[in-house]
């Protein structure tokens, strides 16, 4: 949690100095760009190719998997209809993809459907948390203790293990920052964007561990740690035949917050488009509905490819590791700027100290789980930042333009039916 509120304390800062969309790939162009000719731009366009091609996809398929999981489990339980693994597997990912479909769909079609879907499903969101922690509430009343008590018994506690458990959290956390990516649209950014933060990120750190502390009130820890879909067995025990609710809930609730990362998504990679740090198409918008439908389409096709092999915990592991790296050079692009635009206007000024202690921590979480038990995706993740560099130098740098490229834009505007913004 500190960390958390260290990092957002620390964006509405950087938010409010920077009020333009594209949160860390525009923060690091404004701190570093200046510096260097070559190596200040740099990082922005990692981030940018970072971004568009791994962590939002990958996020985008995380929610889409936790979504199938927790559609089909129930079908399945209610019929009574034991599936061996492959076909599991095939049912999981057919309905993950459709779920990708159906949101890449509402989001290319307009922004107010797009919202409209936004708001309903986060009421869903609420009414499922509300009933967890009520029912939570109600076994404790009853005296149901023990599990509560026992919950963090035999827990792993090595320092890798630890950060590595941290993956799951900024997951689970993941999206406070996703208004740093639209701020352009944001109404008063400088007033709006630090109060939703700092009310947003108290608030679902409460009703977060609420829902945790109902899990362990009612299951003891073996039985959450063989479910497959933590929700759908409490709700069983609690609910008995009104059990559907809770996994109807959870799915409404996941595909709001899937339709949320596909929405911002799209906002980067339109502002590294517009920044030439992209292709250019990746900036047109309809001329219609003005949405950004090539970057919400990469992010979908790319979110289905990741859906075939992965599973969520590799995933996770793969995200976390990955924004822990963005996290902290986000804290010294902020502490850059502290010398580089010490005359600017800042509506919110934080200590020092506080982006200091995110950057360190953020350092930690990179560290400590490659040196404990280092895994394939970490490797993986350093590999393809790297090769960012491939196309940085003759793209960026050098201004090169791929062969064709022209054709295929003028084939996807005549497609798409998209344009550059004026």
């Amino acid at each position: 949690m500190p960390h958390f509120m260290g990092c957002a304390i620390a964006y509405c800062e950087i938010g409010t100095l920077i009020p333009k969309s594209g949160g860390e790939y525009i923060y690091f162009l404004e701190a570093f760009g200046p510096i260097n000719k070559f190596f200040g731009p740099m990082l922005a366009f990692i981030y940018a190719w970072v971004s568009v091609f791994l962590l939002s996809p990958s996020s985008v398929a995380i929610l889409a998997l936790s979504f199938a999981e927790y559609f089909v489990t129930p079908i399945l339980t209610a019929i009574d209809f034991c599936t061996d693994p492959y076909l599991s597997y095939v049912l999981n990912r057919l309905v993950a993809a459709i779920c990708i479909g159906i949101i890449a769909f509402v989001n290319c079609y307009s922004v107010t459907a797009a919202t409209w879907v936004q708001n309903v499903f986060t009421i869903a969101k609420l009414t499922a948390i509300a009933i967890i922690i009520g029912g939570g509430l109600y076994y404790l009343g009853l005296g149901y203790t023990e599990n509560l008590e026992n919950g963090f018994e035999g827990s792993a506690t090595s320092f890798g293990q630890i950060a590595t458990a941290f993956y799951g959290g900024l997951w689970a956390y993941s999206g406070w920052n996703n208004l740093n990516y639209i701020t352009e649209e944001i109404k008063n950014p400088y007033r709006n964007l630090p109060l939703a933060i700092t009310i947003a990120l108290p608030l679902t750190t409460i009703l977060y561990v609420s829902i945790n502390v109902s899990y362990l009130t009612v299951l003891t820890p073996q039985e959450i740690i063989n479910s497959d879909a933590v929700a759908v067995d409490w709700g069983i025990k609690v609910l008995g035949p009104a059990s559907f609710l809770i996994p109807l809930g959870v799915v409404m609730s996941i595909f709001g917050a899937t339709n949320g990362t596909v929405f911002t998504a799209g906002r980067i990679s339109h502002v590294a488009g517009r920044e030439g740090h992209a292709p250019d198409f990746l900036s047109y918008i309809h001329i219609e509905k003005k949405t950004p439908i090539a970057p919400i389409l990469l992010t979908s096709l790319l979110a289905t490819l990741m859906i075939i092999p992965g599973d969520i915990a590799s995933l996770i592991d793969f995200f976390g590791f990955t924004i822990s790296l963005f996290y902290c050079a986000a804290m010294v692009a902020l502490i850059v700027m502290r010398f580089t635009k010490k005359d600017e206007h800042r509506p919110i000024k934080v200590p020092i100290i506080i982006p200091i202690i995110v950057m360190a921590v953020s350092a930690v979480l990179i560290v400590a789980p490659i040196a404990a038990a280092p895994q394939v995706q970490y490797f993986y993740a350093l590999l393809f930042i790297l090769a960012g560099l491939i196309f940085y130098v003759p793209f960026v740098y050098y201004k090169r333009t791929v062969p064709g490229i022209g054709s295929f834009t003028v084939f996807l505007q005549k497609t798409l039916k998209v344009a550059p913004t004026t």
